[in-house]
Parts: structure tokens; sequence; C-alpha cells
């Protein structure tokens, strides 16, 4: 079989020759080794042997979005160009040493607001040092917003094209937050778990907020592009020990459960992605009627095996994970190998509609070293090697 083919039958729940392995955002997202920014962590030489590897040897799944240039970036970074937006939004970037910071100020209904963002040249993670909303009365301003605002330009020909590159080495996935990733992302973890609890009935205003521009994006796309393969994320925000389990059904079930059935209309595959604590909350997943999920973290970052996951759940949700980030960096050759080993076994245990090896994350600083490199080849090469 081709990476293409083996990742589809995989979504369908089909024999497949062998597991999938896919290096997850090496080789998903956009990371270009010959740009020279000084921001770009990937133009590193020691980056180069694990791009390689991705892209010829690694079940390819590219994620990317119909609206963002990066699926991954939050929505007040990338909106651009006149309109209403600039009534209500000013951006200013500023370079201090290896730092670049961007503030945002959001002025509506007499509050002003500010949100402050920082990278670093060395590490490919966006740090917010302060939450656009900080209160109750800074929420109730920001529904005020009309929503127009949020109005976005969708265009899925990037992804048709990114398609036809990949030809069979792989899949495109639609990528794409939830009502509940672009509620609680204007918070700080603090104030949104108390306000969530709390404030329900004013946390729901803001959820259908987000809902609307989300769900409608999410239908047009899914009926533009159909058949495949998306990854929603943002229900782990609504996961022990944030929130109790309770509030999953209200916050998660209620806005990201039509985005599953908007997908699946137009014969597409929703990948859950929710980092941390499963096992209160995967009955409600697959209430959801997901398709398939990730990373399913090993213990002790989230709280069932593998294994379990297979054999409960594993006739409905296709697996993808669960290597964690930590040990490609940190475990030596033997025990590592070891460790993809009992992986492969567990993911493919019994029967089960599919498994796909894969991190958990990717490395985000500039140097990949000997020793990472050298642990990611051993998962590609035992994956190879495994028969189903």
């Amino acid at each position: 079989m081709n990476s293409k083919e083996r990742l589809m039958a995989t979504l369908r729940g089909e024999p497949v020759d062998r597991p999938a392995v896919s290096l997850y955002e090496i080789g998903g997202l956009v990371m270009n080794p010959d740009d020279p920014d000084v921001y770009n962590v990937y133009n590193d030489p020691s980056w180069k042997p694990l791009l390689r590897l991705a892209e010829e040897q690694s079940d390819i799944i590219r994620m990317r979005s119909a609206v963002r240039a990066q699926s991954h970036q939050a929505w007040e970074s990338v909106q651009s160009g006149k309109g209403i937006r600039d009534e209500f939004f000013k951006v200013q970037m500023s370079v201090e040493g290896n730092r670049r910071t961007t503030r945002t100020t959001l002025t509506v209904s007499g509050r002003t607001m500010t949100s402050v963002t920082y990278r670093q040249q060395d590490i490919d993670t966006l740090w917010t040092s302060e939450h656009l909303l900080k209160s109750t009365d800074d929420m109730r301003a920001y529904l005020e917003l009309p929503d127009e605002v949020f109005r976005e330009t969708i265009d899925i020909a990037p992804l048709i094209e990114e398609e036809n590159k990949l030809g069979d080495r792989g899949i495109v996935m639609v990528d794409t937050e939830d009502p509940i990733c672009a509620a609680a992302a204007l918070f700080s973890l603090e104030d949104y778990t108390i306000i969530a609890m709390t404030e329900p009935e004013l946390f729901h205003r803001l959820l259908e907020k987000h809902a609307r521009y989300i769900w409608h994006r999410t239908e047009q796309v899914a009926r533009q592009f159909p058949g495949r393969l998306w990854r929603i994320y943002g229900p782990e925000y609504v996961t022990e020990p944030y929130l109790p389990p309770r509030f999953f059904e209200d916050y998660v079930v209620r806005y990201t459960g039509p985005m599953v059935k908007m997908i699946q209309k137009y014969g597409g595959f929703a990948r859950i992605h929710c980092h941390g604590r499963l096992r209160n909350i995967l009955d409600l997943i697959i209430k959801m009627g997901a398709d398939a999920i990730d990373p399913v973290e090993p213990l002790p970052q989230g709280d069932v095996e593998l294994k379990f996951v297979r054999q409960r759940y594993g006739d409905r949700l296709a697996l993808f994970g669960n290597i964690e980030m930590t040990d490609i960096e940190n475990l030596d050759s033997k025990e590592f190998a070891t460790l993809i080993d009992r992986v492969l076994q567990d993911g493919t245990f019994g029967s089960g509609r599919g498994f796909v090896l894969m991190p958990t994350a990717a490395p985000y600083g500039r140097i990949i070293t000997d020793q990472t490199l050298k642990n990611y080849r051993t998962m590609v090469a035992k994956t190879l090697d495994f028969a189903s």
C-alpha cells in the first residue's frame, strides 16, 4: 500500500499492510529549512536530516487551514487588510534583542483591552504574557463586537494544491480550532477556569459567538473539500484538572459535536485532538461521533493506557499516538526501541479501527541532537518493519 491508501484505510477501519507512522508537526506544519529568517529555527543544519526523514519515509499528514497560512495561528494574529476589524483592533509589533513582541489592543463599548505575545529567536513557540480578557466586564464588552469582525475568507485552493503535490505520499488534514479553544484562549488559564465554572450563562454566550463563524467555516470547507481527515483542537481545555467532566457535555459536545456532524455529512473524518486526562471524557467523545483521537498520552501525562483505549474504544476510534516528545529527546536507544515495540503492539492489539504511531508533539528548539534524530529513525524503521 502507498501512504495515502494506508492512511485512508486506517480511517475507514479497513485492513492495512502495517500501521502508518506520522511525525506529526514534522512533515505536517510548514517548516522551511531554506528560509534565512533569524526566527526560523528550522534553517539550522541539524534539522535537515529529520525533515528529510519525514518527507521520504513517514506517512505524511499535512496540517492545513482554509483561512490561515499556518493552521495553528491564532485568529487575532492573521486577520489583515482594511475593514470593520480595524475599527476595533490595533496591532503593533516590535523587536528587542532576540525577542519579537506583538501587542494587540481592542477598544469596544468604552473599554480598552490588550494582549501581548512574543517569540524568541531560538524557540518556535508563541508565548502569551498578557491575555486579552481579564474579567467578566471585559467579556461583556467583547461580546458587543459585531459578528462581521470575525468574517473570514475561505479558500480551499491551497489545500487542493498541497494534495496534488503530495500525490500518494500522504494526505492533507484540515486543521481547525473549535469554539471552546477560541473562547478559552482569550483568558489566562486561571481566569478561564473560574469564569467557565462560575459564569456558565455568560460563557455560553461567548461560545455561541465563536461557534457562528467556526461552524460556517466548517460547513463550507467540508462541503467544498469533502471526504478528508480533519483535526479539531480545543477539547483539552475541558479536561481534568482544569474543569470537571460534567462541563465537557456543555462546552464541548454542544459546540464541537455539530462540527463533527458537518464533516461527516460530506464524507470526512473528524479527529479530536486532546492532550491529558481522557478516562472520564472518552464516552462523551464517542457520543459526539468522532472518528479518531490523538495523542492518547501515556501515564503520567495522561490517565489511560493505549491498550485500554484500544480494547474499549478501538472499534469506533482510530487512534493516533502515543510517543511522548520527552522520551524521543531523552531515552537512550535501547530503552526507546523497547518503548516503540510495546506501543506498536498495544496500538494494534486485537481488532480495531486503526492505529497511527505518532509523537504527542514535536521539537521546537533550534538544535536537533544526535540522540533525538536516532530515536526518530528508530520509530520510523520499526514501524516500517511491523506487520499488522
